[in-house]
């Protein structure tokens, strides 16, 4: 079975989750946003008061399902532990569907508390949305690790070796010249590098991936002219250059692959700070959410 064929359901299962929270989401915001407006001491006089409030009929089914959602977070960190869930797809698709449920999950909880974030709950909230940018953050430095076709991570030694046989294929085609690949390819040194915080390492990683596409578009520009230059929008645009174009492709491969063997050990470095913050607040927000149910199943609320 070929990659594109063997990913596609996983797109289409990506979209349907996707397309299904879109549409819950947004029905939720139309029937409630007349109710939602309201300053607190008007909303019991609304007609679906008794629907959107916590504990009402939509309420209360909206912060079940948030739960449900928020425990199936847990499978994936479970996974790396039991071998049957090992078996069932790929780690960057359960990753891919953990990002999304945790991105569902706090807009769900916000419809939920109807937009009264304060006390308990409040607290609960927010530890939720450090949560979830940690979340956004850890995937991101997820995809800074390269990794092989069987996802295990690679070594320096095969991203070297990679790298040279990007080098000499690029040299092979002599489209460019060695000074516009040298300016495509230029990033901090490697003792610069081992010398900054974590906290610079991370800005220069985000800053190199924004700016390659810009560093490609440059190169595009060096080949084009007149209108196909227009028609590329000053070289963002793929052009109708076929070689041109695949050239292209292995040199944003080598851009790409530069910059991830000079970060490669102090990306892991931030990864494992990453998993020593990220844990301890998912694991803190699970304490506050049932104790949060406790309190509302013995006040009477549910």
């Amino acid at each position: 079975m070929s990659t594109a064929s063997s990913a596609l359901p996983h797109r289409i299962r990506v979209s349907l989750l996707v397309l299904g929270a879109s549409i819950l989401i947004l029905w939720l915001a139309v029937i409630g946003f007349s109710y939602y407006r309201l300053p607190l001491i008007e909303r019991p006089l609304h007609p679906r008061h008794w629907q959107l409030r916590p504990s009402g009929q939509v309420g209360l089914r909206v912060g079940l399902l948030s739960l449900g959602i928020f425990l199936c977070l847990f499978l994936y960190p479970l996974r790396k532990r039991w071998k049957t869930l090992q078996r069932i797809g790929k780690t960057r698709h359960w990753l891919d569907i953990h990002i999304i449920l945790g991105l569902a999950v706090p807009i769900l909880v916000t419809f939920h508390s109807s937009f009264k974030l304060h006390g308990l709950a409040g607290m609960a909230y927010w530890i939720m949305m450090a949560i979830v940018a940690s979340g956004i953050a850890g995937r991101y430095l997820y995809a800074q690790i390269p990794r092989s076709v069987n996802a295990a991570e690679m070594g320096l030694r095969e991203l070297q070796d990679t790298s040279l046989d990007l080098s000499r294929e690029i040299s092979s085609q002599h489209i460019f010249r060695e000074a516009d690949l040298r300016g495509a390819l230029q990033m901090p040194s490697p003792s610069d590098v081992d010398r900054m915080p974590l906290w610079q390492v991370l800005g220069w990683m985000a800053w190199l991936d924004l700016l390659r596409p810009l560093r490609v578009a440059r190169l595009r520009r060096h080949v084009l002219s007149g209108g196909e230059l227009l028609f590329s929008l000053g070289g963002l645009r793929r052009s109708s250059h076929l070689d041109l174009e695949a050239v292209l492709t292995t040199v944003r491969r080598q851009v790409w692959l530069t910059a991830k063997i000079l970060f490669l050990r102090r990306a892991g470095e931030i990864f494992h700070l990453w998993h020593i913050v990220h844990k301890p607040f998912s694991y803190s927000f699970a304490v506050l959410v049932f104790l949060h149910i406790g309190l509302a199943v013995l006040l009477g609320y549910y």
